[in-house]
């Protein structure tokens, strides 16, 4: 351990559905050490609990730090997470083992120190916030564009949780949509919104005959937009199309929570010219003008460290809002 920035460091762990990254982070956000570790590795049949305790415990030991130096762990977690308990409520079906993971009381018995825990895109959100593209923003709705769409709000500078934490679950939102395509999930924003509706979308014409038929088996993003820069028509107005489905929801977005910044996370998030620029000015396009005052929409910076950031952003103010 190199650097020595503070008298006390926290612990960020990002916990996803295949690996989990653990970083030492200062008190000002700076990540000091890190490393990853696969959780999927038998199939989940090893509780990823159970990987990410023995990680946290190998990875302290290696940068050889001082227990009572470490202040408290946060942890950004996929799933449903009742942050007030600090569990799994809810999970995707394909993760054994993970619905009803006791966290909090598992980490907490184990290491000796406070642990505070939450979505991971909330947690994603916390740490634009705090370290990335809203840096000194109060106001930010941030939305990752994936094989689903996440999300997370932050307002007045603090993370919107709701009841049980479980706010900011913009995937399956189902505002008005302008998109045709027939569903095939629950008609929620991520059906229409997500890299994997756009997938979807692209396959199925390309078996119609409407675009090139070698888009009918599994293309992925960067092959799409590869194709529109090399000057596919149709495919870029069949992409022009799914943009608008993303737009309709971010409008809606904007007039419930007037913020300040969108940000949009993602891998679909690097194509400045191709994405962001056009979706930028289709919201702009939409929205009320007073709610254009001030207004941002820009890519997402910290890319995989955002959960971890985040979630010691979060153990940091939930130790002053708490005392802990």
């Amino acid at each position: 351990m190199e650097k020595k920035c503070s008298e006390f460091y926290f612990l960020g762990v990002d916990i996803g559905g295949t690996e989990a990254k653990i970083g030492l982070l200062n008190s000002d956000g700076e990540i000091l050490e890190r490393e990853s570790l696969p959780v999927a590795f038998d199939g989940y049949e090893t509780p990823i609990l159970e990987t990410v305790k023995k990680g946290i415990g190998d990875f302290i030991g290696r940068i050889d730090m001082p227990r009572e130096r470490l202040r408290a762990i946060g942890v950004s977690a996929t799933g449903a997470i009742d942050s007030k308990k600090g569990l799994v409520a809810g999970s995707g079906g394909h993760i054994k083992n993970w619905l009803g993971s006791t966290i909090k009381d598992t980490l907490e018995s184990a290491f000796g120190v406070p642990v505070f825990v939450l979505n991971d895109a909330n947690a994603a959100a916390l740490g634009e916030m705090w370290r990335g593209a809203a840096r000194d923003k109060e106001n930010v709705v941030v939305i990752t564009i994936g094989t689903g769409v996440g999300g997370g709000v932050v307002v007045d500078g603090h993370i919107l949780l709701g009841h049980k934490g479980f706010a900011g679950e913009i995937g399956y939102i189902k505002p008005p949509f302008v998109s045709d395509t027939p569903l095939k999930g629950r008609g929620c924003y991520e059906d229409y919104a997500s890299m994997s509706a756009l997938v979807r979308m692209v396959e199925d014409c390309a078996r119609e005959g409407i675009i090139d038929q070698k888009f009918a088996d599994a293309p992925n993003g960067r092959m799409i937009f590869e194709a529109i820069k090399d000057g596919d028509t149709a495919l870029e107005k069949l992409t022009e199309h799914w943009i608008d489905n993303i737009t309709a929801g971010i409008v809606s977005l904007v007039h419930i929570f007037n913020p300040e910044m969108i940000l949009i996370g993602g891998g679909v998030s690097a194509q400045k010219e191709l994405f962001i620029d056009k979706l930028r000015a289709r919201v702009f396009d939409n929205v009320m003008d007073e709610f254009k005052i001030d207004l941002e929409l820009k890519a997402a910076e910290l890319k995989n460290d955002a959960g971890m950031i985040g979630a010691v952003k979060f153990c940091i103010d939930s130790i002053e809002i708490n005392n802990v």
